[in-house]
């Protein structure tokens, strides 16, 4: 897919915020650092329309990218971030779980957790309140640049058989240093 206009459009911490339009909205979830700030830069051919920092917990707003004025990708604040303060988690916690439970426009969450390590029980549990939320679901195994390119699929397949044994779910690699895997993953997003 070629994207021609993407822009960042509004951060949000409440519902009053959200893009008043019925676009729809593919939501990026993970852990703080995993890479959702670069997989939004990579899939749109973009050096820096998300902000991306080396220091995890940078996101800690909801913030809304508009793709052409043809859907949303949605950065959510990653989790497991152990230097903000507990009450900072609890709030972020809280907006994000406001916005998974009320948002109308969710078309599709992409989860993305890091190739070369196994889920974190933080990974686990999002995973299944992802499940349960019964939105649709693909799970982007990110930094694949990190590991030998013959390895990947394997270590996508291990990931896929800790979290989904069913297989029931998409399981991609990616990576926004080979950016080799971008259009397997817009192929994905355009089917569903």
């Amino acid at each position: 897919m070629i994207v021609k206009n993407p822009k960042f459009e509004i951060s949000a911490v409440s519902p009053k915020q959200y893009p008043q339009n019925s676009l729809p909205q593919i939501v990026l979830v993970g852990k703080s650092n995993v890479g959702k700030s670069s997989f939004i830069n990579t899939m749109v051919n973009r050096k820096k329309l998300a902000r991306t920092s080396s220091e995890p917990g940078k996101t800690r707003q909801i913030n809304f990218y508009n793709i052409d004025d043809q859907f949303y990708f949605v950065d959510l604040p990653g989790y497991g971030y152990s230097k903000m303060s507990k009450q900072e988690q609890v709030r972020v916690g809280k907006f994000i779980e406001e916005y998974l439970s009320k948002s109308t426009n969710i078309s599709l969450i992409i989860f993305l957790i890091d190739i070369r390590h196994s889920p974190t029980e933080n990974d686990k549990l999002m995973y299944r309140y992802i499940i349960d939320s019964n939105h649709p679901c693909i799970v982007i195994a990110n930094k694949a640049d990190k590991i030998a390119i013959t390895k990947v699929n394997d270590a996508v397949n291990t990931l896929q058989n800790e979290l989904n044994p069913l297989k029931d779910i998409v399981f991609l690699p990616f990576s926004s240093e080979r950016k080799i895997y971008s259009e397997e993953v817009w192929n994905k997003i355009i089917i569903l």
